[in-house]
């Protein structure tokens, strides 16, 4: 792998390792939150609903903005009963494989069918349909993060498939300087 990309592959995992890492507090938070409703509803019968709507959003932020880090730390869900008998370059190809015809088709999906539903909780600044619920620039920001997750987990896959090239490279030369070795000989 070049300079520049490794760079761009650390920087990509780096992104990764940041959104790992916020979802790892929101997840903090979340049961914060959740102890703090359950104390206020049971201790004085008091119900916070933009908190409650908070919670809802917080769940699914946790998910979402696991996804890129989940799949950078290779802790995924992965059929792997072949796989990890698979030598280093045939797991690389399954790697980049499976960047190309899950990942990259599956995130452009998700960013086209997302972006109009974005667009249109922004232009009508959409609030939440309960009474106390979570007000104008909250609502649009938290489903914004629908598109923010398919180009993280994009960038991941391309961060993946860069690391694929490089060790089925690597690979490649390792064998052709054996030949070579062993040609002279």
């Amino acid at each position: 792998m070049s300079g520049g990309q490794s760079r761009f592959v650390a920087a990509i995992d780096r992104f990764s390792l940041a959104t790992g890492r916020a979802a790892a507090w929101l997840t903090l938070l979340m049961v914060i939150a959740t102890f703090v409703i359950v104390v206020l509803r049971y201790a004085f019968d008091v119900g916070v609903v933009w908190l409650q709507e908070s919670v809802t959003w917080m769940h699914a932020a946790v998910f979402m903005l696991g996804a890129a880090y989940t799949l950078q730390r290779d802790d995924h869900v992965r059929v792997d009963v072949f796989y990890r008998s698979m030598d280093e370059r045939q797991q690389a190809v399954v790697d980049l494989c499976g960047v190309l015809l899950f990942i990259v088709p599956l995130c452009l999906f998700f960013l086209v069918e997302s972006f109009e539903y974005v667009r249109v909780s922004w232009s009508i600044q959409e609030v939440s349909r309960d009474a106390g619920g979570l007000p104008y620039p909250i609502l649009p920001l938290l489903k914004s993060m629908m598109l923010l997750i398919p180009v993280a987990v994009l960038l991941q896959g391309v961060s993946m498939a860069l690391s694929a090239v490089t060790r089925l490279r690597r690979r490649r030369a390792s064998i052709s300087t054996r030949c070579f070795s062993s040609s002279r000989s």
